[in-house]
C-alpha cells in the first residue's frame, strides 16, 4: 500500500490533469458527495468575510459547473497549466480527515498570446478515504491577489 504523500501527490496530479487536459467531468468525481470547492480572495479569507467567486457545495454542484461550462459560457480557447507544491501534510489522526494545505501557480495561454500567470495562492484541503481512495471533502482555493481577471471560468 502506497504511503500517505505518495497518495495525496496522486490525487493532486489527478486533479491538476483533469483542469488542465479539459477532462473536466473527471473533476467533481474526486470529491465526495457533499463536498465542497470554493474559491476566495485572501482578503476576504483573512477577515472571515463569506463572499466566495466561486462556490459548489456538492459534487453534484460541481457536475452542473461542468455543464455550463461546456454549454453555455463563452470564452476565448484557452490551456491552463496548475504547478502545485509545499505540500504540507497536517493531522491524520482518528478522525480519518487528512488536513493538507499546499500552494498553487495557474498559468494560462491563449492562443493568440504569451503564456501568463493567470492565479497563485493556496489549497486549504480536507481530504478523507471514500471507496479505497483519497478524495477531497473540502478544497478551498484562497487567491492571492483581490484582482482577478474576469475570465475566471474553471476552477483553480
Amino acid at each position: 500500500m502506497p504511503d500517505i504523500r505518495s497518495e495525496i501527490d496522486a490525487l493532486f496530479v489527478d486533479y491538476c490533469a483533469a483542469i488542465d487536459d479539459m477532462e473536466l467531468e473527471r473533476w467533481p468525481e474526486l470529491f465526495c458527495e457533499d463536498g465542497l470547492y470554493k474559491i476566495i480572495s485572501r482578503e476576504n479569507f483573512d477577515r472571515g468575510l463569506p463572499l466566495a467567486t466561486m462556490l459548489c457545495e456538492s459534487r453534484r454542484m460541481m457536475a452542473d459547473r461542468v455543464v455550463t461550462m461546456r454549454q453555455t459560457q463563452l470564452y476565448a480557447p484557452r490551456h491552463l497549466r496548475h504547478i502545485v507544491g509545499n505540500i504540507r501534510v497536517g493531522d491524520h489522526g482518528g478522525g480519518g480527515e487528512i488536513a493538507v494545505r499546499s500552494n498553487f501557480l495557474v498559468l494560462q495561454t491563449l492562443l493568440d498570446r504569451p503564456t501568463e500567470i493567470f492565479s497563485t495562492g493556496r489549497y486549504l484541503d480536507k481530504l478523507v478515504r471514500q471507496d479505497g481512495r483519497l478524495m477531497f471533502s473540502e478544497r478551498i482555493c484562497v487567491f492571492d491577489t483581490v484582482i482577478i481577471p474576469n475570465s475566471l471560468i474553471f476552477p483553480l
